[in-house]
């Protein structure tokens, strides 16, 4: 089983363009899953012609959540590869939005998923897209912080809440060396999230892969989840795009030997 990070806001590799965005390439038993399309169809294009990888080579594609720099791609995919199914939570249809100035603005998809037909499939639950391969679905309940952004909003009886993040999901990968957590973002939250793969999977991740939106967390949020991951078991971190320099050092810092930058040309390479 194999990760290969195409798209993200750091390259490592000259050949890959960066952009702020996440996309991520599982490989397993000859199939391929991409786990996001990153902010444009343009960046995608470049990336996935630089891996060598054809669009129509593509088996699923799973949406960590609506937001554009996640979802920006999907439409250039899908003119190339319409057959292709996309797994999704179901809030991933309703409108979300950032705050600019005094107004707002679109956040999320550029165009009607639900077009898609029986090509999307949706549930809140877990998905299983390929063996050995599953789609968290709805990460709840949420005792510990969420990764959140105050200018991150939906509309709500004529007005506006916080976005509850509600379409936010993980990938769960079985591999010989335990459980993989992928993370587009992890608005729910990376203890939330590590705690229901517990609960649902019967163990921990030994490894964490993606975004893990700390970007926004303060001083107390970043000692609570330092001492709750020492208390839990370090799992091997390999944190990218919202994760944030600020607390990308701090992990870094606490635990040098268990944190791996992950930018856009990394692999990661796993005994199925």
């Amino acid at each position: 089983m194999r990760i290969h990070c195409l798209i993200d806001n750091t390259v490592r590799n000259s050949i890959y363009w960066g952009e702020h965005g996440l996309c991520m390439l599982i490989e397993h038993a000859g199939s391929r899953i991409l786990y996001d399309t990153g902010g444009s169809g343009e960046v995608l294009e470049h990336n996935l012609d630089q891996a060598g990888i054809q669009p129509g080579s593509i088996d699923a594609v799973v949406l960590s959540h609506n937001h554009r720099d996640h979802t920006g791609g999907l439409g250039w995919l899908l003119e190339r590869h319409p057959a292709v199914p996309v797994y999704a939570h179901p809030a991933v249809l309703e409108e979300h939005f950032t705050r600019h100035g005094e107004g707002t603005l679109p956040k999320g998809l550029t165009f009607d998923l639900a077009s898609l037909a029986e090509r999307l499939i949706l549930h809140k639950g877990i998905q299983e897209v390929l063996p050995g391969i599953h789609a968290s679905g709805e990460i709840q309940p949420r005792p510990h912080p969420e990764g959140r952004s105050a200018y991150h909003m939906v509309r709500s009886g004529g007005g506006w809440i916080p976005d509850p993040y509600l379409d936010d999901q993980a990938l769960i990968l079985k591999t010989g060396q335990g459980l993989v957590l992928v993370c587009g973002c992890c608005h729910a939250g990376l203890l939330n999230t590590l705690e229901w793969v517990e609960a649902h999977f019967g163990q921990a991740p030994e490894t964490v892969v993606g975004g893990l939106h700390l970007k926004t967390a303060d001083q107390h949020t970043m000692t609570a989840l330092m001492v709750a991951l020492e208390a839990r078991g370090i799992p091997e971190l390999y944190p990218n795009h919202c994760t944030g320099e600020h607390a990308l050092v701090k992990l870094m810092t606490a635990f040098p030997d268990h944190v791996h930058p992950f930018p856009a040309g990394s692999t990661l390479t796993f005994d199925a």
